[in-house]
């Protein structure tokens, strides 16, 4: 089990960053291809919640990369030393509208880093902030949650699942195949490997198949919320990663409009377990 100098890590806190990018037609015409939608162009549209993820990516040198395709660790993210790394979550309200043309900015920041006991060890959480400007606008503040955690022992008990809700008033059932997975990675330009290298997910990280990201069901959860309320404008959306959802089976993206300004949106596996649960609040 790797050790957590948590001091060390600690000094992390407050660091920032800040790149810029352009919001180009190219990647929302993929991403508009890969949700299977049949959208007008979307230059005419406001961009879609989350739909800023296609933008800021991860150009690191390939020499650069660590074994799991991910930047090798201790430049802006601090150096956690264990080899699981995932999306845990996200808050974020969306101030202003985004459109194709605008020049955008993020300033970035390590809000907090904490650490806690896990059944199989050490989980480390990073909160990072972004501040996502418009042409010199605020127009997005999101908290992203990336979670550490060491690899399991081999007789660890699985995690007791978690039964999802049965009082979905939508549902779309998704098949994750392996070219739905490769198509997101190229959108984000991803390289983790557990997304498209069965070989190695199987083998050097124990999973059972290729694993869904994070954001990618939180994206197909708004959009199901796009299908069912097109009309609908977000000002919030919070989501949580219950349990990993994998290639050798389908899932289902669900949801529920409690009132005129909240709905519940959540992604249950093929056994009825619950995968990610999330929140949105309406204008």
């Amino acid at each position: 089990m790797a050790a957590v100098d948590m001091e060390h890590l600690r000094e992390w806190i407050g660091r920032t960053e800040t790149v810029t990018d352009s919001i180009t037609a190219a990647p929302l015409r993929a991403l508009t291809a890969t949700l299977d939608r049949d959208d007008p162009d979307v230059a005419m549209l406001d961009l879609p919640p989350c739909w800023h993820w296609l933008y800021f990516l991860p150009v690191h040198r390939q020499s650069e990369l660590g074994h799991d395709g991910h930047a090798q660790r201790g430049g802006f993210l601090p150096p956690v030393p264990l080899p699981r790394r995932m999306w845990a979550g996200s808050q974020l309200e969306f101030v202003a509208p985004l459109r194709e043309g605008q020049q955008i900015k993020r300033v970035s920041r390590i809000a907090d880093l904490t650490v806690k006991e896990g059944r199989s060890g050490a989980l480390v959480f990073v909160k990072v902030k972004h501040d996502i400007y418009a042409d010199d606008t605020l127009a997005i503040v999101e908290y992203h949650d990336i979670v550490y955690r060491d690899l399991p022992a081999a007789d660890a008990p699985a995690p007791t699942p978690i039964p999802a809700p049965e009082s979905a008033q939508w549902t779309r059932r998704i098949t994750p195949d392996p070219v739905l997975l490769f198509r997101y990675s190229a959108l984000t330009f991803n390289g983790h490997r557990i997304h498209y290298d069965r070989s190695y997910v199987t083998q050097e990280e124990g999973y059972p198949g290729l694993i869904v990201h994070g954001p990618l069901i939180a994206t197909l959860l708004l959009d199901l919320l796009r299908r069912e309320l097109p009309d609908a404008r977000v000002r919030n959306f919070s989501f949580k990663a219950v349990s990993p959802i994998f290639d050798i089976h389908s899932f289902t993206v669900c949801g529920r409009q409690d009132n005129a300004h909240q709905v519940s949106l959540w992604a249950c596996t093929e056994t009825g377990h619950l995968a990610m649960q999330a929140q949105v609040e309406l204008y």
